[in-house]
This record gives structure tokens, C-alpha cells and sequence, in this order.
């Protein structure tokens, strides 16, 4: 069995399933899911988040740190399984999903391949991220700014307009 990595994961839903199921009861059965083949470290609290794109649904948004001996093209796999088994459909980029789970740091670095880019590109610019992974993993480093989330979510803090 290989070395296990640590992986920050940020989960986001604002498609119900049905009554019971929704977009923050989805997080849970995705963390449920995961957890049945990485150990599950750290679970941020759900928050309820204002949509990026054209979706008009509040997002549930979570993050959670977990270990794992998967690689990253392993790990991005077994997620994007989880989401089809959580009835991710992906037919418009922004739209409305039932789960969406993305890989934002892993221990090992940079990971760049044409299916995927570790640290996640836009994770920096994005509070709906940065607030929920800062409650699992404040002290990890960006790998490419040598900054930690923690320094990240204080800095995008300061540069959001006040209401």
C-alpha cells in the first residue's frame, strides 16, 4: 500500500433530491460516502452561501480534510463517483448540482494533468471555499504563494467591498 496523503476537499450542493435530501443532508452522505475509503480528519461546518453563475439556489458549502493512499487522479475518480451516485449531472458549467466535490490541496504539491490541478484554480478568489477550508486546514500552505489559508481568506476578506 502506498504512503497515505493528506487531501483538503471542499464540498458544495444546491440541488435537492427530494424532501429529505437536501443540498446540506447531500454534503453529509458525500462526507459518508468518502469516508468509506479515506479517513475522514477534519469536517468544516455547512454553510449556506449565495450562488456564483448563473444558479439561482443558495449553495450549501462545506470542507473537509481527509487522508487517503489514493493518488490525486485516483482521488478526483473516486469522488466524481460519489457525485454520480449522489445524481450529479454535469450539463451546464455553473449550474444547479446536486453535489460537487473538488480537490483543493493535496500534501504532495502541485499536481497538474489535463483532467486536473491541484492546488484547485480558483480556490484563492473564492470565499464560499476559503471560509469552510479555513475551519479544516488554516495552517496549510498554498504550495505556489508559500501563504497559509488562513492568510488567504484574511486577505480576500480585506479585499471584498463592504455593504
Amino acid at each position: 500500500m502506498d504512503a497515505p496523503h493528506l487531501y483538503a476537499l471542499a464540498l458544495g450542493s444546491n440541488r435537492p433530491l427530494s424532501v429529505r435530501r437536501t443540498p446540506a443532508q447531500l454534503l453529509t452522505e458525500a462526507i459518508a460516502l468518502i469516508g468509506e475509503h479515506a479517513r475522514v480528519l477534519r469536517i468544516a461546518p455547512t454553510l449556506s452561501t449565495t450562488p456564483l453563475g448563473p444558479s439561482a439556489r443558495r449553495f450549501a458549502n462545506s470542507a473537509i480534510l481527509v487522508e487517503s493512499a489514493l493518488s490525486p487522479p485516483a482521488m478526483l475518480g473516486f469522488l466524481q463517483n460519489i457525485e454520480n451516485r449522489l445524481g450529479r449531472r454535469r450539463y451546464r458549467r455553473w449550474g444547479a448540482r446536486s453535489v460537487d466535490i473538488d480537490i483543493i490541496l493535496w500534501s504532495g504539491g502541485p499536481w497538474r494533468s489535463r483532467t486536473l490541478t491541484i492546488p484547485h484554480a480558483a480556490y484563492r478568489s473564492r470565499s464560499f471555499v476559503l471560509k469552510p477550508l479555513l475551519a479544516v486546514a488554516p495552517d496549510w500552505r498554498d504550495p505556489h504563494l508559500a501563504i497559509t489559508v488562513r492568510h488567504l481568506h484574511a486577505r480576500l476578506q480585506k479585499a471584498a467591498p463592504k455593504s
